[in-house]
């Protein structure tokens, strides 16, 4: 079957060239950084969303626009605010930028209308990845052409908050809280929407469920079908404890099989771990993927408060031997990383040598 063309030759050639010649950088966590602005409910609002004196209807302009997402507290709802305060997302964008990021994250980690459903915004779907998409490509085309270094960006597709494998009911463990169509559903207006906004690279991301996964990809290659092109694709699941396994049961390697029909550029983890602990496992992928690897692991592991406490040199350092030893092609930071990590990431691969990709037998894979 002949593959659709590319919807961005140039930028692909671009990243395809980056990626034989260096270890390229992703961003850090855009909700850590979020959290340091400890916004209102008045700021996550914003005019659009206000609330009215009671706290419980928008002001009378609004009063019969549907989803204002009234009866729903949105403080916490991250992705709102690229629309609410695009300034505050656009700025955190270009930090990572200036700190030495080769690749910006979309603010669109919950935007499918699975996810926004907790906060009654489900309408807004499309349009949150659409206008998340458009900030970090507006934010990586300023800089690229101030330095004169590409940057790419990167259209986030989350989890959802739901699981397609299993029960959330131990007394019915037959029951699923979603379908696959469900999902597929979701997340090809999600994908549309990224499209839309200027990404360079779809990655579906924090995976604790390959089905979910496999919904994911299986509506991205229907919108490249309907687009006659396509982007490159990254993967990049989650272990979730020291089982080594993601939550829907899979090791590395199986959760690579799983998903290697796909073609992706990619294959990484992310989250739940920091590198210490996350290792083994990119060590296991680097070993069976004939794709370029990822990994952007967590700031170390959550204290008691919620937080995080590895330095960015302690982890540059830990990121640094996966360099050395000849792990990944991609490498930034999840929960708990700052602009001051990826800094510190950046300067220790630098001029490091990137993952060579290993020629996998057919026969074997």
């Amino acid at each position: 079957m002949k593959t659709a063309p590319w919807l961005h030759p140039a930028r692909v050639a671009q990243l395809e060239t980056l990626l034989a010649e260096r270890i390229l950088v992703i961003d850090g966590a855009m909700g850590t950084m979020i959290q340091q602005h400890a916004l209102s409910e008045e700021d996550y609002r914003g005019e659009r969303f206000a609330l009215g004196f009671d706290g419980s209807r928008p002001p009378a302009e609004h009063a019969h626009a549907p989803g204002c997402g009234c009866g729903h507290d949105q403080r916490g709802n991250n992705d709102l605010l690229s629309l609410t305060r695009p300034d505050l997302i656009a700025g955190i964008h270009r930090e990572y930028l200036e700190a030495g990021a080769d690749l910006v994250e979309t603010n669109t980690f919950n935007s499918t209308s699975i996810s926004l459903a907790d906060y009654g915004l489900s309408h807004l779907a499309r349009e949150l990845n659409e206008a998340g998409a458009r900030l970090a490509r507006r934010a990586c085309d300023e800089v690229e052409r101030e330095t004169g270094r590409p940057r790419f960006v990167i259209g986030v597709l989350g989890p959802t908050n739901r699981t397609a494998s299993l029960s959330p009911d131990v007394n019915r463990p037959g029951y699923r809280a979603v379908t696959f169509d469900g999902l597929r559903d979701a997340y090809r207006e999600a994908a549309d929407g990224l499209i839309d906004g200027g990404a360079d690279v779809l990655m579906v991301e924090t995976i604790f469920d390959t089905l979910n996964a496999k919904a994911a990809l299986f509506a991205i290659e229907e919108a490249f079908e309907a687009r006659g092109g396509r982007l490159p694709v990254m993967i990049s699941g989650t272990i979730t404890d020291a089982s080594g396994r993601t939550l829907s049961g899979q090791t590395a390697d199986a959760f690579w099989y799983s998903v290697r029909h796909s073609r992706p550029l990619a294959i990484g983890l992310n989250c739940a771990l920091g590198a210490k602990d996350l290792r083994a496992y990119v060590d296991v992928l680097a070993q069976v993927a004939d794709a370029y690897t990822s990994a952007h692991p967590n700031a170390g592991l959550p204290n008691a408060f919620g937080g995080y406490d590895e330095s960015p040199e302690d982890m540059a350092a830990v990121i640094r031997e996966f360099a050395d030893s000849g792990l990944v092609n991609f490498v930034g930071g999840c929960c708990g990383t700052t602009p001051a990590h990826i800094a510190a990431i950046a300067k220790a691969v630098d001029g490091l040598p990137p993952r060579r990709l290993p020629h996998i037998d057919a026969a074997a894979a």
